[in-house]
C-alpha cells in the first residue's frame, strides 16, 4: 500500500501571535520540519505540506526535498480549505492513502504515525489516532474517500462530518502522546 502523508499547515495562528508553520521549538527544529519527519518515519513515502499564511517563509524552515507544498490561496476559510487542497494534490499520485495530520501537534510523533497506519490498509482505510479515547489527529483516509471528505469539509472542522457518517476504526495513541494542539504561545 502506498501511504502519502498530508500535513495542514496554513492557518494564522491567530491566538499563537503568528503562523503555526513558523513555530521553531526551543532546540531550534521548525515545527514543520518535525511533522514532515515524524509522518516520514512512520511509514509515509512522500509528504505533502499545505501552506497559506506566510507561505514563503515557512516553505523556507522545510529541508530542500523533505516535502511537496502546496499553497492554499483560501487558507483564510479554515482548515476545511487546506484539506481540500491537499487532497486536490495529492489526486495525482499514486497513493492508496493518506494520513493526515495537524502542524500544531508537537507531541505526535512516528510512533502516533505507525501505529495508525498498522491499524488500516489500502484505498477503503478510515482510521484515526484516540487520546484517552478522544478522536484526534492523524487521520488516515483511503483514496476511496478523498472526494467524500473533500466535499464535506468547512470552516475548521476538515472531515469531521464525514468521518461521522462513516465507520472509523479508532486507534488508541493515549500511551504515546497527549494529541493535544498547541494554539498559544508558552507562558515565560
Amino acid at each position: 500500500m502506498s501511504v502519502h502523508g498530508l500535513l495542514l499547515a496554513a492557518g494564522a495562528g491567530s491566538r499563537m501571535g503568528r503562523p503555526k508553520a513558523l513555530v521553531v521549538e526551543d532546540d531550534g527544529t521548525p515545527w514543520l520540519t518535525r511533522a514532515v519527519e515524524a509522518l516520514l518515519s512512520g511509514g509515509c513515502e512522500a509528504v505533502t505540506v499545505v501552506l497559506g499564511a506566510a507561505a514563503d517563509e515557512a516553505a523556507s524552515l522545510l529541508p530542500e526535498g523533505s516535502a511537496r507544498v502546496v499553497v492554499a490561496d483560501d487558507w483564510a476559510a479554515g482548515m476545511g480549505a487546506s484539506l481540500r487542497n491537499g487532497l486536490a494534490a495529492l489526486a495525482a499520485t499514486d497513493a492508496d492513502a493518506v494520513l493526515v495530520t495537524l502542524v500544531d501537534l508537537p507531541d505526535v510523533g512516528p510512533e502516533v504515525c505507525r501505529r495508525v497506519l498498522d491499524a488500516a490498509t489500502g484505498p477503503d482505510a478510515l482510521a484515526r489516532a484516540t487520546y484517552a479515547g478522544r478522536p484526534g489527529h492523524p487521520v488516515l483516509l483511503g483514496r476511496h474517500h478523498w472526494a467524500g471528505a473533500a466535499g464535506s469539509a468547512e470552516g475548521d472542522t476538515g472531515a469531521r462530518a464525514y468521518l461521522a457518517r462513516h465507520a472509523v476504526t479508532d486507534v488508541e495513541c493515549g500511551d504515546l502522546a497527549t494529541g493535544h494542539d498547541v494554539d498559544t504561545p508558552p507562558v515565560p
